[in-house]
């Protein structure tokens, strides 16, 4: 699977981010934004026109599993079933740690 990520400070850039994706030939529905909390990942999602991972991209296990992990551990755990590598979640969740938006775009 094909996956690109950008990381955006600013709603502004993560729908500039969405777009981009879109232009490249990512359909809406492989288009995925993520935030450190639920509420703003819903929120950027609606304003973005963006997907959330959710149990179809996690899996019905994983998804259950998150319920019992830390919130780092289950941003890692969300990055990773779009395709993000390991260590690149790691990475992203640290950005996420400070207020950035991730997007991911995955074919």
């Amino acid at each position: 699977m094909a996956t690109e990520v950008k990381v955006a400070a600013t709603l502004e850039e993560a729908r500039e981010a969405v777009q981009a994706f879109s232009t490249a030939g990512y359909g809406r529905d492989h288009v995925y934004v993520l935030t450190h909390d639920g509420e703003g990942t819903d929120f950027v999602a609606y304003q973005t026109g963006a997907n959330e991972p959710g149990v179809k991209e996690e899996g019905f296990m994983n998804a259950l599993a998150n319920l019992f992990r830390s919130k780092g551990d289950q941003l890692r755990s969300k990055l990773e079933s779009l395709g993000v590598g390991e260590a690149e979640a790691a990475d992203l969740e640290n950005e996420l740690d400070m207020g950035k938006i991730v997007v991911v775009a995955s074919r």
